[in-house]
């Protein structure tokens, strides 16, 4: 009983796997081709994830499996905005997955195997954790990309995902032997200990940082690790895009968190050069390759390199400043995605795909409700103000400017401003162009009030931006002893 208790912090990631199985094995006996029970089961695994999670929170830090597990603030934040993610991305693609016969057991077991994979990300502090989790998301992600088996496009993708991804994880897995054969452990806060004390040969752990970033860099999709992004965006059913393009950042974003700032705290003047790098290149080559675009997945593919290259000049920044912006604009990212990708999904129907520009021109005329929504999420992403994308940018450039990165601060304003073009043109085909299509848009009703709320949500939290902001300074400051 004893030994129960010792494992209260993991309840979470336990429960989930046990639900992942209970699912598994009851989807077989499940006749219901639209497999709703199936669906009421996953939706209600996250609700019970969120209630062990919000419910079993301590004060402080826990450490737990000899310190390669550890549960914090930051951890329990970044896992129930997780939840929070999935289960938005569900409701949307449900109606979408049915029409095309992907609303399997498969895909929603996939799906929880992919968050499982997460949340040993955001609680790792460990280095084979960190990989162990990171795999179990990556492989997860490989197959639901490929699970349109009759689709030479998805297949393409996967692959091409599949490829890079293990050659990604083959220099991640290269610079953390080279940091275990510097600093003789793998438990992140000891790498940073000796790093602080010491180490004999400093040239090894130099070459460890860079496969190590190297590595992160493909995870996340920056410049020049990005060649993925586009292909598999696009390729991938518009509900697997929904999935890879929000949730997994929140995990990406941890583990930077983890092996970068509590790992190699010490090293910060080697790695934030190299974020530097990053951050403008993918600024420069998302926002700029992303106007040439005519399919809207590829557009908000490149939109998101150039988004994560934002999300780096927080971290560099450093402080509770720097890393409580980034947080805050990757919570902002995700929401702007999620109702990003949902407007393609609900102008989509039964052998359409609602994937390129000229699908949006017009759609003031057929629902200005819709229209308006999407206006407020393209706002965001421009970083219009009154919207949360605004505030977003804004707080990453205090950071930087804060941290005396002036240039880097100019840089990132010039390349939003090249941004908002691509943005703003949708804006312009929906309410000045005509209309290609006048089919009418069926919604569902969770859907209709799913892309309301998100939409809302993006302008209530540009206006009121305090609190969400304050409780990711707040959990980066608890989790990591910041000053």
């Amino acid at each position: 009983m004893n030994y129960l208790a010792t494992l209260v912090p993991a309840y979470a990631e336990i429960f989930l796997l046990v639900m992942v199985s209970v699912i598994l094995i009851a989807d077989l006996f499940l006749p219901n081709p639209a497999k709703t029970v199936t669906y009421l089961l996953v939706q209600l695994t996250l609700l019970g994830c969120t209630l062990i999670t919000v419910t079993t929170h301590e004060n402080e830090a826990v450490h737990l499996f000899h310190n390669m597990f550890v549960d914090d603030l930051m951890s329990d934040v970044l896992k129930v905005l997780s939840y929070l993610a999935v289960s938005m991305m569900l409701i949307y693609a449900r109606n979408y997955l049915i029409l095309r016969g992907l609303f399997t057991g498969e895909f929603m077991v996939l799906t929880l195997f992919a968050l499982l994979g997460m949340m040993v990300m955001i609680s790792a502090s460990h280095f084979l954790t960190l990989y162990l989790g990171l795999e179990l998301l990556s492989l997860s992600l490989y197959a639901m990309v490929a699970l349109q088996r009759d689709s030479a496009i998805a297949t393409e993708a996967a692959m091409k995902y599949f490829v890079l991804g293990a050659l990604a994880s083959g220099l991640l897995l290269y610079g953390m032997s080279m940091l275990y054969g510097a600093t003789g452990t793998l438990e992140v806060a000891a790498v940073s200990d000796a790093i602080k004390h010491g180490v004999p040969n400093k040239a090894l752990l130099v070459f460890g940082l860079v496969f190590v970033v190297s590595g992160l860099a493909f995870k996340l999709g920056v410049v020049p690790f990005h060649m993925w992004i586009p292909d598999v965006y696009h390729g991938a059913s518009t509900a697997v895009t929904m999935l890879i393009g929000t949730a997994p950042k929140l995990a990406a974003f941890a583990f930077v968190m983890r092996i970068l700032v509590e790992g190699m705290q010490p090293l910060m003047i080697h790695w934030s050069g190299m974020l530097a790098i990053l951050a403008v290149l993918s600024m420069a080559v998302g926002n700029i390759t992303a106007i040439a675009q005519t399919n809207l997945k590829r557009m908000l593919a490149y939109s998101t390199i150039s988004h994560m290259g934002f999300l780096l000049l927080g971290i560099l920044s450093g402080g509770i400043e720097g890393y409580g912006a980034a947080m805050f604009y990757a919570v902002v990212y995700i929401l702007m995605s999620l109702g990003a990708f949902a407007m393609i999904m609900i102008l989509s129907r039964e052998g359409f795909e609602a994937d390129t520009l000229n699908d949006f021109k017009g759609l003031n005329q057929r629902s200005p409700w819709l229209a308006f929504m999407m206006l407020l999420l393209m706002f965001s992403m421009a970083g219009v103000p009154p919207t949360a994308g605004f505030y977003a940018k804004f707080s990453v450039l205090q950071a930087v400017i804060s941290a005396g990165h002036i240039p880097l601060a100019i840089l990132a304003v010039l390349f939003s401003l090249i941004g908002a073009f691509y943005y703003l043109r949708i804006v312009k085909l929906m309410y000045f162009d005509v209309p290609e299509s006048h089919a009418p848009i069926v919604m569902q009703p969770d859907n209709s009030l799913l892309i309301s709320l998100n939409g809302l949500a993006v302008l209530a939290l540009g206006l009121m931006p305090g609190m969400l902001m304050s409780i990711c300074a707040a959990s980066v400051q608890h989790s990591l002893l910041l000053p």
